[in-house]
């Protein structure tokens, strides 16, 4: 006799040691992307084990859409707040983070140590290549889910992508006009909550704005302002950290970009932990703790402060309409950055090849990253010791 799926129960009869501890497994296999992570949540926890109701994730889904923030990282520290409050979202916050947190310090280690070593400048040859391709690929993803046929959020995106590519920058204020741009057109908002709404997104940007008296707090400030404008995918984060990583703070150099984009796609965990990897570089482990605390700081803040009244808001049109409008910007700047980082790492017939190589197995067949970035670096050591 086959047994049937547990039903949904109380989540309270759910030990949170063991609750916590699946989140530690996952953060620790878990690849994919966003997309992936949140469907072995559904699929484990209220398909399989019944830790979790079915309602509780799809608010936790949606809440995850619809605030910034990576969307596995938001959704995980969502369901732990709803099994055991702030703890609990603190505690599944950090265990999903924290171990490609600690790979990540240990490839930045290698990178710093071996990373003038022709092995290790081989390896990145065809790991930057292949990044490319994933990327083309994450975006051209992005665009049928969150674009649909809407024409006025294809030409946010369009304006966004062209930017974007044009620029090599973040511009921070064409997102929130995509916003605002949409909330209008399709929301009527009365004055007031427009100016509100706008208000309370504008708001955490001005983090920026405030100076820093050291490199960790700088660090710190600057990717919590970037982890503010992650909407949905944590790649829609790289065109804001190309502009100021590379050309507003100098701290890596094209190169090194491209290759901490890499080292997030072959750790577990969410995309933007790349930001770790960024952050050892300039100042080491306490630089890459920094980057991390602010990356995730935000996400978690908008979880414990907005989920006691998300059913409030969560229908909201306009508020709805508004985040519709800046996940296009970020969709198109993701696209323009394929092309920003193109030029870095795309520049001969060998890393055309690789590129295009991987775009197209990714088309046709469902190769898991690690794998495809694997077979990239082996190529580009084949190739560099030809």
């Amino acid at each position: 006799m086959m047994q049937s799926k547990v039903p949904p129960t109380d989540t309270a009869k759910v030990p949170l040691v063991q609750f916590v501890g699946y989140f530690l497994r996952l953060g620790t296999v878990g690849f994919g992307g966003p997309i992936a992570l949140a469907g072995h949540m559904q699929q484990d926890l209220v398909d399989e084990r019944g830790w979790i109701r079915k309602e509780d994730y799809v608010e936790g889904l949606a809440l995850a859409q619809l605030a910034p923030g990576p969307l596995a990282a938001q959704l995980a520290i969502y369901l732990g707040y709803i099994r055991a409050g702030v703890l609990g979202a603190t505690a599944v916050g950090v265990a999903f983070v924290l171990p490609s947190f600690l790979m990540v310090l240990g490839l930045s280690a290698a990178y710093v140590r071996y990373g003038g070593l022709p092995w290790m400048q081989g390896m990145f040859y065809g790991i930057g290549a292949a990044v490319i391709g994933i990327i083309a690929r994450s975006a051209f993803k992005l665009t049928k889910l969150t674009l649909g046929k809407d024409k006025l959020l294809w030409g946010i995106f369009a304006a966004l992508a062209v930017s974007t590519a044009w620029t090599s920058q973040e511009i921070i204020w064409l997102f929130l006009l995509g916003g605002v741009v949409n909330l209008f057109a399709n929301a009527f908002p009365s004055r007031l909550s427009a100016r509100s709404m706008v208000a309370s997104f504008f708001a955490p940007a001005t983090l920026a704005t405030f100076g820093a008296s050291s490199t960790l707090l700088s660090i710190f400030v600057y990717f919590a302002k970037a982890g503010l404008f992650v909407f949905g995918s944590g790649l829609a984060v790289v065109p804001f950290l190309y502009g100021g990583v590379v050309q507003g703070h100098h701290w890596l150099t094209d190169k090194q970009f491209v290759d901490a984009v890499a080292v997030a796609m072959i750790t577990p965990g969410p995309v933007v932990i790349t930001v770790a990897f960024i952050g050892y570089l300039v100042a080491g482990v306490s630089g890459a703790t920094a980057a991390a605390l602010g990356i995730f700081l935000p996400v978690y803040l908008v979880v414990v402060l907005l989920a006691p009244s998300y059913k409030r808001w969560a229908k909201n049109p306009q508020l709805n309409a508004f985040v519709r409008g800046v996940t296009a910007a970020a969709t198109g700047a993701i696209a323009g950055a394929v092309v920003v980082l193109a030029r870095r790492s795309v520049y001969d017939l060998p890393t055309i090849l690789i590129s295009a190589v991987s775009l197209a197995v990714l088309f046709r067949w469902k190769v898991p990253e690690p794998v495809l970035i694997a077979c990239a670096a082996v190529a580009g050591l084949l190739l560099r010791h030809a």
